[in-house]
């Protein structure tokens, strides 16, 4: 029995392996990436990209100024909901169609033949543009941070404290981005060490965080503060409860954002038209867990909302830094401590990064596979590690070109970050609409499904979708002035218009959506 069971898994790898190629063949492709994930790997990447750290941290100050403890609460158990109809029927149509190219792929099966190009291009183009801005607020996001806590650690705002210019933060944003390049040049099996890495940090550092900082604060906030206290005062002249749950529901709805990550890993994963749809499933529901009791524990901590979004605070209006290192001031007479925890976040945004540009690089290989991409033949190549390393070199220049707009203005920078979370979104929308409508009857799906509650389930995502894309283009300050006006429906917009531009005048003549580049006898 001891001998004959190392080649009896030898064997069922083999099977597995064999059943992967074969099934991506069906799909029109050959295996030119290599099949070294597990599900745990797959899990991971999405896990790491979704970070709670990162996403809660973030924007927590968003959360804060609109409706405050229970906007944020009770609004991100909302939102956690429909993005599980969301990440549900995503799920489904991966595992019928497990492979790189992901969501574009899906519009373009499940379009309709007449439909297919253009769902594929639109999708296609709103997913790698969100996925870009996406790299790109997370590590903008990371500089800010450093320069925060470089500011708190040299005496804060109040103290004589170092404030980086915008030219300093753009150049730590480069150097990170740079790093970041770098860790995705590396072989396969050594990404997948960064993506259990960025699970083990976010569960231990949200684990770690979520009973000291309680613990250390000398004051804390009452559960009814937290669950039912509804910030009204948020200087930006919205008044209305409604208006600000609305807004407010936006930080819990960027802190979920980038799951496509497991559907774009499929090809380097093992029996993938299972394990994408469990790592997709098990990222966003663990995500949502640890996410609600991270947020609860940094409000227990929230006594002071004025003071937390002052400028004139030591950290300049970073109201968590702020919280954070007043809370360990007060009871060890150093905020140190409160530095260390920032020091626990900024690790999990970095290897957040990580995740960002793994994710770009294979959409970007798959989408210029297809020949989508400006240049493919440049793009679609892979090195003797099996890696696509233009792409991944693509995708720190595009994003640290999208992070130039911060030097001439701040308000420019948020809505080219704002794409990231509505780009993504609408990407994510097209081929679950595309499932419910036009290959209602024709969906043929695979060992993952909803069985009769998927079109239920998908519709709720889209309607969802539409409702957060509305959201995300209201007023955020009244009176409407240049310096607060939310450019996001410009931005998604524009994106959307130079999508279809660029199909009316070009991409309609030759663009036929996913190309087969197996041979005919493979």
């Amino acid at each position: 029995m001891a001998v004959s069971s190392p080649s009896v898994a030898v064997a069922v790898a083999g099977d597995t392996a064999d059943a992967d190629q074969a099934r991506l063949h069906q799909l029109g492709y050959k295996q030119e990436l290599k099949r070294g994930l597990s599900v745990v790997s797959n899990f991971a990447f999405s896990f790491s990209i979704i970070s709670v750290l990162t996403g809660v941290t973030s924007t927590y100050n968003t959360g804060l100024r609109y409706g405050g403890p229970a906007s944020m609460t009770l609004g991100w158990l909302v939102v956690a909901s429909f993005n599980g109809c969301v990440a549900l029927s995503m799920a489904e149509i991966c595992s019928a169609y497990p492979t790189s190219g992901g969501l574009y792929y899906w519009s373009a099966k499940l379009a309709g033949k007449k439909w297919a190009p253009l769902a594929s291009w639109v999708t296609g183009w709103f997913n790698i543009v969100g996925q870009w801005a996406t790299t790109t607020s997370v590590d903008f996001s990371l500089a800010q941070l450093i320069q925060v806590i470089i500011l708190l650690a040299t005496g804060g705002a109040n103290g004589g404290g170092y404030v980086a210019s915008k030219y300093v933060i753009l150049a730590i944003y480069g150097v990170i981005l740079l790093l970041h390049g770098l860790i995705n040049s590396l072989p396969i099996h050594w990404l997948s060490w960064f993506g259990q890495l960025g699970v083990f940090w976010n569960v231990t550092g949200v684990f770690v965080l979520v009973i000291l900082i309680p613990s250390v604060a000398k004051e804390r906030a009452s559960a009814k503060f937290i669950f039912t206290n509804f910030n009204t005062d948020n200087g930006v002249g919205i008044h209305s409860k409604p208006y600000i749950l609305a807004v407010g529901l936006l930080m819990s709805q960027y802190s979920m954002i980038g799951y496509d990550t497991s559907a774009h890993m499929t090809e380097e994963t093992k029996n993938a038209d299972k394990s994408g749809p469990i790592g997709l499933i098990a990222a966003v529901a663990l995500s949502s867990i640890f996410g609600w009791i991270y947020l609860v524990a940094l409000t227990s901590i929230v006594t002071d909302i004025p003071y937390l979004l002052s400028t004139d605070n030591d950290a300049g209006g970073y109201a968590i830094a702020q919280a954070l290192y007043s809370t360990f001031h007060s009871r060890y007479g150093s905020g140190i401590g409160g530095l260390v925890c920032l020091g626990v976040v900024a690790v999990a945004i970095f290897l957040c990064g990580v995740a960002c540009i793994t994710s770009n690089s294979r959409m970007g290989y798959a989408f210029s596979r297809d020949g989508a991409m400006p240049y493919s033949h440049v793009w679609y190549r892979v090195s003797k590690h099996e890696v696509p390393l233009n792409v991944v070199w693509l995708s720190v220049f595009v994003a640290f070109a999208m992070a130039l707009t911060s030097l001439g203005s701040q308000v420019a920078f948020q809505a080219m970050v704002s794409i990231a979370t509505l780009g993504l979104y609408i990407s994510y929308a097209l081929p679950i609409f595309f499932r419910v409508t036009t290959a209602r009857k024709a969906f043929v799906p695979g060992p993952f499904h909803l069985g009769r509650y998927g079109v239920v389930v998908g519709w709720a995502a889209v309607l969802w979708v539409a409702f957060v894309t509305v959201l995300f283009s209201l007023p955020v300050a009244y009176p409407i002035v240049k310096d607060n006006f939310n450019y996001t429906p410009v931005a998604v917009g524009g994106v959307l218009l130079l999508t279809i531009l660029a199909w009316v005048f070009h991409a309609r003549f030759w663009f036929r959506g996913p190309i087969i580049n197996i041979n005919v006898d493979t």
